[in-house]
């Protein structure tokens, strides 16, 4: 699996999956992807960037540019899949994608949302663009929309008047189901 990482403006991705201060490195072959294990290499700008919190301010053409370096001179091996993370929105790097994989065939876009509905007025515009470039909207995930976790160990105390913990476990959680 390649997962190319096309937010030039904001690369997220080596901090994702605990790869910031990793570079990528030229071959006689192209460039090498950072691998996070032998079946997932992954390519970012972010591993250009001397600093992490360096802007990038580019406009469309050079960013469009690196998109099409990152897709002609990776040399990515064989792929099952290629996973593309894309900045929010419906922009350069939307377009340049679609124009630059439309002959190979994109499978379809599974679009990645948060539960605000600022974020969600987003995915309708990218649900749009797809349907407008006609690639295949092939889900939308929800994410950080909500944690289950189990309390086994876990322990709700109060501190007292007189300083001392008092254990409100068995009240906290017959609240909790309650409520």
């Amino acid at each position: 699996v390649g997962l190319l990482d096309i937010d030039i403006c904001g690369p997220s991705i080596p901090k994702m999956l605990g790869l910031e201060g990793q570079e990528i490195h030229q071959s006689n072959i192209g460039w090498s992807p950072v691998y996070v294990e032998s079946n997932l290499g992954v390519m970012s700008i972010g591993f250009m960037l001397p600093n992490p919190d360096e802007a990038v301010i580019w406009r469309g053409p050079r960013k469009n540019g690196l998109i099409k370096q990152f897709l002609k001179e990776v040399y990515w091996g064989e792929l099952d899949f290629l996973v593309v993370d894309a900045p929010p929105g419906t922009s350069d790097e939307h377009i340049s994608i679609v124009q630059f994989l439309q002959a190979t065939g994109i499978d379809g876009a599974v679009i990645v949302t948060t539960p605000q509905q600022v974020s969600l007025i987003d995915v309708r515009k990218e649900v749009s663009f797809c349907k407008k470039v006609g690639v295949e909207v092939l889900g939308v995930v929800e994410n950080m929309s909500g944690l289950s976790q189990p309390l086994p160990e876990f322990k709700f105390m109060r501190m007292t008047e007189t300083g001392e913990q008092k254990d409100m476990t068995e009240w906290a959680m017959a609240y909790m189901r309650e409520k």
